[in-house]
C-alpha cells in the first residue's frame, strides 16, 4: 500500500507548473477580450491543442491518474487563468465523461477522439442534458428516443437547453426518455454524430459570467441515429431497464440513470474550477491589499481586511481537500457512502461565491470595475452554484445519503 502523502510527486507537480504559466500567458492576457466579444476563444483552444492541452492524449493521462488528482489539479490551474475560457478548453470533458460513464470500450475508442479532432482541425463535444423544464428534476425530461427495429436505429425528438458547446459540437452527447414510466431510470445516452440531419442550434444564452463559453439550446427534430449510438448498447439497456421494473413493483433499490451517473462522476471537476476561480479573485485580493495604501499604510495593515484574507485562503484550502478527497476516492473505486462527491461541489462553490464577492470588497471602488479581473471573476463564480446540480439539489443529494433516502 502507498505512504499516505498530500504532496503531489514531482511528474505532476511539473505538469501543474506547466498549466500554470500557459493560464498566465495565453488565458489571463485574453480573458478580458473573450468575456466582451461573448465567443468562443477558438485561437486559444488552438494553442491548447498545438500544445497537448486540448486533447486525448493529454485529458487520458490526467483522467487515468492513479492518485486521482490529475483532473482536478489540471482544471484547477486552467480555471485559475479564467474561467470562462477555461470553459471552453474543459467543456468537452464532460461529454467525454459521458461516453467513460456509460460507453462500451469500442464507443470509447471510436468517439472521444472525434471529441477533440486535432491541433490542425480542433473540434469541441457537448453534452445534453437538462431541458426547459427539466433542470434539476431529471425525472421531468421530454427529450424521447424511440428504437426503430425494423431499421436498427433510434429516433430523438425534443429540446435541450443550458448545453456547453451546444449546436457548434462535433459529436453531442445526449439523455434521452426510453421508458417514460420509469420515470428517471428509464433515461439513456445517446451519441448524435456529426452533421446528422435534424440536429439544431436553438437559442444562444447571453450570459451573466462565463461568457466565453458557448451555451445555447439544442434542438431535435426526427433525429435518427444508428442503434450502435446508444451508450452501453441496447442489450445493457434492456438489461437496465427490466431491473428498474422489477424493483419499482417491488420497491426495491434505485437504479442510476444516464445523466446522474455523468453527474455524479463530474463534480469533483466542476469544485475544482470553483477553486480556480477562488484562488484567483484571493491573490488579487492579498496582492492590492500589499499594495493599496489608505491613512498612510498598506490596508492589509487593517485588521478588518486581514481576517478576511485570512478567511479567504482557509476556505480555499479546506474545499480543495475536499475536491481532492471525492477525486480520490472516485479514483480508487470508493463509493460516495456520504455524497462525498456533492460535498465537494457545493462546498467548493459556495466558496468561490464567497471568496470573489469578499475580493470585490476589498478592491472597493476598484474591484466593481471591468479594469479589475475580481469583477469578472464574481461573475464567473455565480454560475457554479447552478450548474451541473444547483447548491440546494446538492444538499438535498448529501442530507438524503445521509438519512439512506432514495435519490430520484
Amino acid at each position: 500500500m502507498a505512504e499516505f502523502t498530500m504532496e503531489l510527486n514531482d511528474e505532476q507537480k511539473e505538469v501543474r507548473d506547466w498549466l500554470h504559466g500557459f493560464a498566465a500567458d495565453v488565458i489571463r492576457p485574453a480573458a478580458a477580450e473573450w468575456d466582451e466579444r461573448e465567443e468562443t476563444p477558438w485561437p486559444i483552444i488552438q494553442e491548447a491543442a498545438k500544445l497537448g492541452i486540448y486533447s486525448l492524449d493529454f485529458y487520458a493521462q490526467q483522467f487515468f491518474d492513479p492518485t486521482g488528482l490529475g483532473i482536478p489539479m489540471a482544471t484547477e490551474e486552467i480555471f485559475w487563468g479564467d474561467a470562462g475560457i477555461g470553459l471552453s478548453i474543459m467543456g468537452t470533458g464532460l461529454a467525454a465523461v459521458g461516453v467513460l460513464a456509460n460507453g462500451t470500450e469500442e464507443q470509447i475508442g471510436t468517439w472521444i477522439p472525434q471529441m477533440y479532432g486535432d491541433a490542425n482541425d480542433v473540434k469541441v463535444a457537448a453534452f445534453c442534458s437538462s431541458e426547459p423544464d427539466a433542470g434539476s428534476d431529471v425525472a421531468a425530461m421530454r427529450t424521447r428516443a424511440v428504437y426503430d427495429e425494423a431499421k436498427d436505429e433510434w429516433v430523438l425528438n425534443g429540446t435541450k437547453t443550458w448545453a456547453t458547446n451546444g449546436g457548434i459540437a462535433n459529436v453531442h452527447v445526449v439523455v434521452a426518455v426510453v421508458d417514460p414510466d420509469l420515470g428517471s431510470k428509464g433515461h439513456a445516452s445517446f451519441i448524435v454524430p456529426p452533421a446528422t440531419p435534424g440536429l439544431s442550434q436553438g437559442q444562444k444564452f447571453k450570459k451573466h459570467g462565463i461568457r466565453a463559453s458557448h451555451t445555447a439550446e439544442v434542438v431535435l427534430e426526427d433525429v435518427r441515429i444508428p442503434g450502435h449510438c446508444l451508450l452501453g448498447g441496447k442489450d445493457k439497456l434492456d438489461e437496465r431497464l427490466a431491473r428498474a421494473r422489477e424493483r419499482a413493483r417491488s420497491g426495491g433499490e434505485r437504479v442510476k440513470n444516464a445523466a446522474m451517473a455523468t453527474f455524479e462522476a463530474s463534480r469533483p471537476a466542476v469544485g475544482a474550477m470553483a477553486v480556480g476561480t477562488a484562488r484567483a479573485a484571493y491573490e488579487e485580493a492579498l496582492e492590492y491589499a500589499r499594495t493599496r495604501t489608505q491613512f498612510g499604510r498598506p490596508i492589509i495593515d487593517n485588521q478588518g481586511v486581514a481576517f478576511q484574507l485570512a478567511d479567504m485562503r482557509t476556505q480555499i484550502d479546506a474545499a480543495r481537500l475536499l475536491v481532492w478527497r471525492a477525486s480520490w476516492m472516485a479514483s480508487t473505486g470508493r463509493k460516495f457512502e456520504s455524497a462525498e462527491g456533492s460535498m465537494s461541489k457545493l462546498y467548493a462553490s459556495e466558496v468561490a461565491k464567497k471568496v470573489t464577492a469578499q475580493a470585490v470588497q476589498i478592491l472597493g471602488g476598484n474591484g466593481f470595475t471591468r479594469e479589475y479581473p475580481v469583477e469578472r471573476m464574481h461573475r464567473d463564480a455565480a454560475i457554479y452554484t447552478i450548474f451541473e446540480g444547483t447548491s440546494e439539489i446538492q444538499r438535498l443529494v448529501i442530507a438524503r445519503t445521509l438519512s439512506g433516502m432514495p435519490i430520484r
